[in-house]
């Protein structure tokens, strides 16, 4: 663990490293003093969060692997945490690694990794449209073909885009004019289906047998979201029944582990979640995660509240 002295008696730790935006958490030093852990296990942190260590600490910025320093914040860690503690600035667009409705104020980074993720689901929609994997796995053992008898859909960039969402999305962020629709009409009647949803106890297998029943035949399936959100059993049995044409993933179930139906498929692109990849976005990241912490010791509010907390006055002033 290392510490740098702030000014006004403010405690700040970080768990894991900043890679890209070193800068913006130096930068946090003029608020408070700076902490970090970024070693050991679950054990050793709730011992020191039991003991002490931690005590006067008012908010935490975490990456996403830290989680291998603290498990997940579930009740048990969060009741160990110090009582100073108000903000949790986390670095992912995804925060089920965290219990939200403890009695912390939690952010995430959700525009930071959305022109990465769109690139990414747009890679992944295309190539399992056209069989990608099929051509470069040839190509690759010495093969040629053409192209053209792979591509036995139209090409994405005339498709009619509709959406569903937990509330409609404003205008002005729905530069398309994409269509809002029900889950049930959403589900039958699309012929390609990307799922951009947070992982939550409602939302694991939220597509499961019973969805991908109500899909069109020969739908193609793309996550970029989470794994779990997706059931890949049943999944693997619709791409195999030919119900699921293809499938682009980029998250898994069970990673870093793939579920060998997803391998050995030809009409499935695998990534091994890369969606956010980049340098311009890891940096974006990491510079949001800062300015939460910044908003939050100095005005009491965090920038990005995660959405469980957007509409309660408790987590938005503290």
């Amino acid at each position: 663990m290392s510490a740098s002295e702030g000014l006004d008696g403010k405690q700040i730790l970080l768990i894991g490293e900043f890679l890209y935006a070193t800068a913006a958490w130096d930068s946090l030093s003029a608020l408070g003093r700076l902490r970090q852990l970024n070693d050991g296990d679950r054990d050793s942190f709730l011992q020191a969060c039991r003991s002490g260590v931690y005590d006067g600490i008012d908010a935490i910025a975490r990456t996403f692997d830290s989680v291998k320093l603290t498990g997940r914040f579930d009740p048990e860690l969060v009741e160990a945490l110090p009582k100073s503690l108000k903000f949790v600035s986390h670095n992912g667009a995804g925060y089920d690694q965290i219990d939200v409705e403890a009695w912390i104020s939690v952010s995430n980074t959700p525009g930071a990794v959305d022109a990465s993720t769109a690139n990414t689901a747009l890679y992944l929609l295309l190539g399992a449209l056209r069989h990608a994997h099929v051509p470069s796995t040839a190509l690759r053992a010495g093969q040629w073909r053409g192209a053209m008898d792979l591509a036995r859909r139209a090409a994405p960039f005339d498709m009619k885009i509709q959406y569903h969402n937990r509330r409609r999305v404003a205008p002005e962020k729905n530069p398309t004019g994409a269509e809002y629709v029900s889950l049930e009409h959403l589900l039958a009647t699309s012929d390609v289906i990307s799922v951009h949803l947070p992982l939550s106890d409602r939302t694991r297998h939220f597509i499961g047998r019973e969805e991908i029943s109500m899909m069109k035949d020969g739908v193609v399936i793309i996550n970029t979201a989470r794994g779990p959100i997706i059931d890949e059993e049943a999944l693997v049995e619709a791409l195999e029944s030919g119900k699921v044409f293809g499938a682009g993933l980029d998250v898994f179930e069970r990673e870093p582990e793939v579920h060998e139906g997803l391998i050995r498929h030809n009409n499935t692109v695998l990534l091994p979640h890369t969606g956010t990849a980049t340098y311009e976005t890891m940096h974006k990241m990491e510079s949001l995660v800062a300015d939460n912490v910044r908003s939050a010791l100095k005005s009491g509010r965090l920038l990005t509240p995660v959405p469980e907390q957007q509409e309660c006055s408790c987590f938005n002033k503290l």
